[in-house]
């Protein structure tokens, strides 16, 4: 047997009582960690998370470089908003733009020493952010279920959204 979609959202039925306060409390709880990391992030290093977080995944990536729709992948963004997110942080000296030798139509973002220098200051503030405002609420083993549990809806290394098209 089948089930069919709803013909419409006015058929779809309500969210449960117990079902809205799991969804919007996870919506809720990530709008309020995003903004007090980047309120602390910005007042140390003017970094927002989203630009340390693009910093930080070309410090780990190989010769501090990654292809542009990879990067957009890892950080969570579309290639839009990357692009204008890599034209600020180049605009600033913290990273450079390099063309891909095998493919003309690929670029790479790599990280420029001013902005390890930038990370490297961030980074301080960024893990005691995340330990106060995240970690120290939960137990070790929460933390564990708590990993398990985004896992099962957002497996890692698994494309969200716009899909990537870097073959």
């Amino acid at each position: 047997m089948s089930i069919a979609a709803p013909a419409s959202t006015a058929d779809a039925p309500a969210l449960s009582e117990v079902e809205l306060s799991a969804w919007c409390g996870l919506l809720r709880s990530h709008a309020c960690l995003v903004k007090r990391l980047d309120i602390e992030l910005e007042a140390v290093s003017g970094l927002p998370l989203t630009s340390l977080e693009v910093l930080r995944h070309l410090r780990s990536a190989p010769d501090g470089r990654m292809r542009m729709c990879d990067l957009a992948c890892s950080v969570m963004l579309s290639r839009s908003g990357l692009t204008r997110l890599v034209d600020r942080l180049e605009r600033d000296g913290l990273l450079c733009r390099k063309s891909c030798d095998h493919d003309a139509r690929g670029a790479y973002a790599a990280l420029t020493d001013a902005g390890r220098e930038r990370l490297d200051a961030a980074h301080e503030t960024y893990i005691g952010a995340v330990r106060e405002h995240f970690l120290s609420r939960f137990t070790s083993a929460e933390m564990r279920l708590l990993g398990e549990f985004w896992t099962r809806v957002a497996p890692a290394n698994a494309p969200c959204g716009e899909p990537a098209d870097c073959a």
